[in-house]
């Protein structure tokens, strides 16, 4: 087997599942693999796109259990993830001086760049215009969730976040939705990006929470709001 891909067994005890539900999901074409001799093999990139999408479609209990699994199979041994602790008060705007997606991202990067975790923008820019044109990251409810295709913790010091909050809505993704409120994601590893993403997508699952975060009347006041949800889904 190539390092890079699990068997069966791997696939499941990674997942938190039963091999046999992991062995269905794969006959009937809901996973990305292929048979080598007659046995399956996931190549690891790929089952974590797919997680990334599945994350994406899902709701918040789905979510929760998630990220439950996330967290059982994380050999770090880091315990639960905090978005607060992960996005440094420097690394928020409100407002985000940008107006175009090309000028939200590279705001965005620099942004995170302020921080001295982030070693190269440029780099980071580069790699996250690659991922928005292979798939837009804007979701239907005004939020951005900004990544690159894989981790890049060779211009990392450690995995965080930025956020930006523009004064008005602007096309970002492939649809006619506006988009207004910018995540950045920066991780080291594609496990604990799983981990970030699917903690992230329970935090702006909340319409009232959102819409008090868009009422920010500044950095201090959006990350007091990331805090404050971060503790209510930790209780």
């Amino acid at each position: 087997m190539a390092e890079e891909d699990f068997d069966i067994a791997a696939l499941a005890a990674y997942m938190h599942m039963l091999p046999a539900q992991i062995s269905r999901l794969a006959d009937r074409g809901k996973l990305p693999g292929r048979r080598v001799g007659g046995q399956w093999r996931f190549s690891r990139a790929e089952i974590h796109h797919w997680l990334e999408d599945r994350i994406g479609l899902s709701g918040d209990n789905e979510l929760a259990a998630m990220e439950s699994n996330l967290e059982r199979t994380d050999i770090s041994g880091s315990g639960e993830i905090s978005i607060a602790s992960l996005l440094p008060i420097e690394a928020v705007a409100v407002p985000l001086d940008a107006r175009t997606r090309g000028s939200v991202i590279t705001a965005m990067t620099e942004l995170a760049a302020r921080t001295g975790l982030l070693w190269d923008s440029g780099k980071m820019a580069e790699a996250v215009v690659a991922r928005e044109a292979m798939h837009p990251t804007a979701l239907d409810i005004g939020v951005a969730l900004m990544h690159p295709r894989r981790p890049m913790s060779s211009i990392l010091g450690e995995p965080m976040l930025a956020l930006g909050i523009t004064g008005q809505g602007i096309p970002f993704g492939g649809g006619s939705s506006l988009t207004d409120i910018f995540f950045l994601i920066c991780s080291t590893d594609d496990h604990e990006h799983l981990r970030i993403l699917a903690r992230l997508s329970r935090m702006i699952s909340d319409a009232d929470w959102m819409s008090d975060l868009r009422s920010s009347q500044d950095s201090i006041a959006a990350h007091e709001l990331i805090v404050a949800r971060d503790h209510e889904l930790s209780d």
